[in-house]
């Protein structure tokens, strides 16, 4: 809102040629708050009542705009209220169809927009008609309220109609949104929604729905498919639907609905939908349920129904196989099933999937300390990603762009890695991985000392992860808060969440299996419980002395080292120091 002075400004301004009264200004400013859309409107209301003083002030600026609706012409005031029904942005030809009892449609246009309640826009997205558009969206609400239901669902099918021939498929998605109201609001008025619109609408929405789901706007397109499936459920809707949820890694929806898309495929003998529904449901027994025999069971027989030429069908199922092999700390077998998938991605041209498999094969071998292997692949990953025009590829690149800046110590760089990789995540939707790039945000803001900044983006992912009930990113969210929080000597509160993160943990879950123990056993350091901590600590070297994560030994020997030398125990410390430096000598610290 305007201030005081920038509201008399504003007024003054506004009636330079036809000054108020005092009483009738002071009113006036009184009633508009600074509200600078309050503030002409009710000049102009005044201005066409000839400025009478004795004209009440509306309360409310809905008000005031309903009462300048009123007052207008006829034929204006039918225009201004069809051409809501379309949107912001209307159409002269559409209102011609809409209004075919308008015979001066020219003229009622004219009067609206030197009432200043729409104007006229220099471009249009349909070729050879003239676009208007409303000065603000809150008169084309006010002007849309005025119509019944009845009214709106029949304006809104008809300007679907007219938007098909105009416009075809171009502007499918406007089509869809129209179509789908003129049903909802039959609906709504207790009424059955005429078979053929019930099938225009549906089929509308699952195509606008593919393609959101195409240019992953997969937020969009998980609410085009669920409605195309609630107006007219088929195989093919319901999947669709359930994958636009597992973009959204939304592991409750998917649960529930890819398990009854699995059954309907399978009595349907579609394989190709039964195969991805199997896929989808082994990536939920992996990272909500931490099942990971009954994820590569899953896994394993998606692969054998989906037929070989489904690349894309295949490459999912093969990334939970390897995703599995991570879980488990089998470098080996990721290795192998990611370059199935870089065989795969290139026999079917799909640069986002090739960079995908790239980026695999990338953090492979920098878990092994072999980046002389994984750097030759990071250019050509970011190559694909950029020219796939992926979100979700081009975000994995700034990830591991990230971490290689993290690993260098050049944490500047790597925020800004990781905050890229943030965004896109998060522009497609992708819940669970933005939420991982918090993690790892969050840790970067911990070895800048910044231990509050790291506080406050670890318990936004807890938030954004909780509900998504994604067992394996929330445990590293859980294990990464509790040592923040040890940092700053919130010891209580740190030992919640460490042994929250030992519940969340799966049993199969190595690397987390391993930093779970870390977290715990620094705070029972801290708590003076010394034979529990070393032995939490000696287990997390372990774990990870058992699989093929050289890079991740590099946490517990730091940490055991720190406590056996806080012990005096210098000797067995310097042990474990050895290998730490031999293991990464030129590595930066550890947070």
């Amino acid at each position: 809102p305007l201030g005081e002075g920038e509201s008399e400004e504003l007024v003054d301004a506004l009636l330079e040629e036809a000054p108020l009264s005092p009483s009738l200004r002071a009113a006036l400013l009184e009633t508009t708050e600074g509200n600078p859309l309050f503030v002409e409107e009710t000049i102009r209301m005044l201005a066409e009542g000839n400025g009478s003083g004795a004209m009440r002030l509306p309360d409310t600026l809905q008000t005031l705009i309903a009462a300048r609706i009123d007052r207008l012409p006829a034929a204006a005031r039918v225009v201004l209220r069809r051409a809501a029904v379309i949107g912001r942005t209307f159409w002269a030809g559409a209102i011609e169809r809409l209004s075919p009892e308008v015979s001066e449609l020219g003229d009622a246009l004219e009067d609206l927009v030197l009432r200043d309640l729409v104007q006229r826009e220099s471009r249009s997205t349909i070729r050879e008609e003239h676009a208007y558009r409303f000065k603000h969206v809150l008169i084309r609400d006010v002007a849309y309220s005025g119509l019944p239901k009845s009214a709106r669902a029949d304006l809104h099918e008809r300007f679907a109609g007219w938007l098909a021939e105009r416009a075809g498929e171009e502007l499918l998605e406007i089509r869809a949104y129209h179509l789908d109201q003129a049903a909802g609001l039959l609906a709504e008025l207790d009424g059955p929604v005429p078979e053929a619109l019930r099938h225009e609408a549906a089929e509308a929405l699952e195509t606008a729905g593919r393609r959101a789901l195409a240019r992953e706007a997969n937020r969009s397109a998980r609410t085009l498919l669920t409605r195309a499936v609630d107006l007219q459920p088929t195989l093919a809707r319901r999947y669709e639907a359930a994958r636009a949820a597992w973009r959204l890694k939304d592991l409750p929806a998917v649960a529930t609905e890819m398990a009854l898309v699995c059954d309907a495929a399978q009595a349907a003998h579609d394989q190709r939908i039964e195969g991805r529904a199997l896929t989808a449901l082994a990536e939920v027994a992996l990272e909500r349920e931490a099942d990971v025999p009954r994820a590569r069971v899953l896994a394993s027989q998606a692969l054998a129904v989906l037929e070989q030429n489904d690349d894309e069908g295949r490459y999912d199922a093969l990334n939970v196989l390897g995703t599995i092999s991570w879980w488990e700390g089998e470098l080996t077998s990721v290795e192998r099933y990611a370059r199935e998938k870089l065989e795969i991605a290139r026999r079917a041209g799909r640069k986002d999937m090739e960079s995908g498999a790239l980026t695999e094969l990338v953090g492979v071998y920098r878990s092994r300390l072999e980046d002389e292997r994984a750097e030759p692949l990071v250019a050509r990953a970011i190559e694909l990603a950029e020219e796939s025009g992926s979100l979700v590829a081009r975000a994995w690149v700034a990830r591991i762009e990230g971490e290689r800046h993290s690993r260098a110590g050049e944490l500047d760089d790597a925020e800004e890695g990781f905050a890229v990789a943030r965004d896109l995540f998060a522009e497609a939707g992708a819940a669970t991985d933005t939420a991982r790039m918090l993690n790892w945000l969050g840790f970067v803001r911990w070895r800048k000392g910044d231990l509050p900044g790291a506080e406050k983006l670890l318990r936004e992912a807890v938030r954004t992860l909780t509900p998504l009930e994604d067992r394996g990113t929330l445990v590293e969210t859980q294990r990464t808060l509790a040592q923040i929080l040890l940092a700053q000597g919130k010891l209580e509160e740190a030992e919640r969440y460490a042994l929250q993160s030992r519940e969340t943990v799966g049993s199969r879950d190595m690397g987390s299996r391993a930093t779970t123990r870390v977290a715990l056993g620094l705070v029972r350091a801290a708590q003076g419980r010394d034979a529990e901590a070393e032995r939490l600590l000696r287990e997390a070297l372990e774990i990870v002395d058992a699989t093929d994560f050289r890079w991740a030994e590099r946490e517990p020997l730091d940490a055991l080292a720190g406590f056996l030398r806080s012990r005096g125990r210098e000797d067995e410390a310097g042990s474990y120091e050895a290998r730490l430096a031999e293991l990464a000598p030129s590595a930066a610290p550890i947070a």
